[in-house]
Parts: C-alpha cells; sequence; structure tokens
C-alpha cells in the first residue's frame, strides 16, 4: 500500500441513503471504473438487512462476482461493512478480503444504528474482529460519531479513546474514526489523532469525515499531518448514515485526489476517470452531486519548488 491509502466508500456509504436501486451490472461497472482509476481499497457494500437498506441486497453476489479469478488486481483491496455474527458469516461465504467495524460513542446513535449500547457493541465488536483477524483476515475497526452527534451533540474525547484502548488491548490495531454526523473540526480531529498516537506510535490510522458543514477537506488534511495513513471518501461526495439525525455525503473522492496531485502526492491515482465516473453517476441518479471538482474540472498540479 501507498504512504497515503484511498479507501473509496462510495459503493457502500455512498449508496445506502439512495432511494432508487442501482442495477447490479452497474455496480459491477462502477467498481471496475474505480479498480482502473487506481483506487487502493474499495468498500463494495455492508451485510445489512436487505428491508433496512435495499441498496445493500446485492453484497455478497458482489464479492463472489469480484473473488472470480481475473477480475480484479491482487493489490486492489476489496471490503466491507459487518455489523454482527450473522454479516461476518455472510462475509466468509462470499470472500471479502477486508472487514470493517465499528462502534458509536453515541449512545443514541448506536442504539438506532444496532439497536445496542456502546459497551454492549464494543464487546461484540471486539469478538468479531478477533476471530476475523485470527481468520487471515484484514480488519479495520472505527469508532462512529467520534467527533460529535446529531442526537446527542459534543461526544467527550474520554469516550472515544476508552473504546480506543479497549481496541489496542485486544490487539486490533487498524483504527479510524469516524464523523458520521460531520462535526469534526480541524482542533479536535489534531487533538483526538495525536493522544492515539500517543497511546501506541505504530497504530494505522484511518479517518472518515462527512462533509455536513463543509469542513470535510480541511479535516483530511489535519488527520494528515496527524499520523492518519488512510483516507475515506466516496465518489461525487455520495452518502451519509441512514442512522443519524441529518445525513450528509462523504468527503468526495476526486476533490480528495485533486487536493492530493496539487501537493505532489498520489499522481499515480487517474483523477480524468474519477471525474468521469462522478459525471455518469450525477446523470444515472438525475441530480448534482455535492463534488465541485467533476463540475469545474482539475487543475494542474503545483510545479515543484
Amino acid at each position: 500500500m501507498p504512504e497515503i491509502v484511498i479507501h473509496e466508500v462510495g459503493m457502500r456509504d455512498g449508496l445506502q441513503m439512495e432511494s432508487g436501486t442501482v442495477p447490479f451490472e452497474t455496480k459491477v461497472s462502477w467498481i471496475e471504473k474505480l479498480i482502473k482509476a487506481g483506487i487502493d481499497i474499495i468498500q463494495i457494500g455492508s451485510f445489512v438487512h436487505p428491508v433496512k437498506v435495499p441498496q445493500m441486497a446485492d453484497t455478497d453476489r458482489l464479492f463472489s462476482y469480484f473473488a472470480s479469478p481475473g477480475r480484479k488486481p491482487a493489490s486492489v483491496v476489496l471490503s466491507g461493512l459487518v455489523l454482527n455474527e450473522k454479516g461476518l458469516e455472510r462475509g466468509e461465504a462470499c470472500g471479502v478480503e477486508m472487514y470493517c467495524m465499528g462502534v458509536s460513542a453515541s449512545e443514541t446513535h448506536s442504539m438506532k444504528n444496532t439497536g445496542m449500547s456502546s459497551a454492549e457493541a464494543t464487546d461484540r465488536i471486539i469478538a468479531m474482529a478477533q476471530k476475523a483477524v485470527a481468520a487471515g483476515k484484514k480488519v479495520q475497526v472505527s469508532v462512529q460519531s467520534a467527533f460529535g452527534c446529531g442526537f446527542e451533540g459534543p461526544i467527550p474525547p474520554e469516550r472515544v479513546l476508552n473504546i480506543v484502548q479497549r481496541y489496542l488491548a485486544a490487539g486490533l490495531r487498524t483504527i479510524s474514526l469516524a464523523d458520521t454526523a460531520g462535526h469534526a473540526n480541524p482542533d479536535g480531529v489534531r487533538s483526538l489523532f495525536k493522544k492515539i498516537v500517543m497511546f501506541d506510535p505504530g497504530v494505522e490510522l484511518a479517518c472518515h469525515f462527512h462533509n455536513t458543514y463543509g469542513l470535510g477537506l480541511a479535516n483530511c488534511h489535519v488527520a494528515l499531518q496527524s499520523g492518519v495513513r488512510s483516507l475515506e471518501s466516496a465518489f461525487g461526495g455520495l452518502g451519509g448514515c441512514p442512522f443519524t439525525k441529518q445525513p450528509s455525503g462523504n468527503v468526495c473522492t476526486e476533490d480528495l485526489v485533486h487536493y492530493l496531485q496539487r501537493s505532489g502526492q498520489r499522481p499515480d491515482i487517474d483523477l480524468a476517470d474519477l471525474i468521469a465516473l462522478a459525471r455518469e453517476a450525477a446523470v444515472f441518479l438525475k441530480r448534482d452531486l455535492p463534488g465541485y471538482v467533476y463540475k469545474v474540472g482539475p487543475l494542474k498540479a503545483a510545479a515543484p519548488v
């Protein structure tokens, strides 16, 4: 993996809020275009009940399709979100390469999302994560609503850090902080990530920001300065958690890649391919998407100083 990893979540977090169903063939085409563009990790679905989140009903089929030889390069990792043991079993059956699972630091969000308290969910997720690790799978654990909650407001940092410490004590060292409600600000991002690095300088950090209040890219910038290696984003800026108070789109992948390339980073990712995909998705969904660069076009990378 490169020094800065792009973890595309548009196929999961991006589509879960859409009212209309995206056909399986269209999803395959979009995933293939993300692979061609050079994205490192692609989250292609979540193992949730199809009645609650209809857009994810074909997740098992998508993983099985791309598990067939020759349908993706070995350098690209396909990830899936699991919330419970049943989801883990489904993932094992269809060839998931990387599991993403998490606990909300907000009691209200946790109950709405999983029907469990944060403490109950932490016990459950740790047991699931350890089982997946024992099976040789990559696992990323997260703290959701880490920077605030639409229902509860500010979340005490100690609540987030307590969950992180439990992850570390369980041997789980790939950890993401998710700004589910979009309340994060750069100072809070810097503070939380630096405290986690103090717990364990070797921890592999990831971040997942929503752009509810327009601070998504600013938070990504500070996260990178604070030791984060993996950035989660969605093409076109799609997305939003259906179990939060004010769902809002993710940081936009092509905007994020444009920002990185303007500073000489990740030139290997094909920005033109990402822009073409965002434009195709906007046509398919029959509306403008929240992203910026796909509408106005990119600037050239800055010349070396």
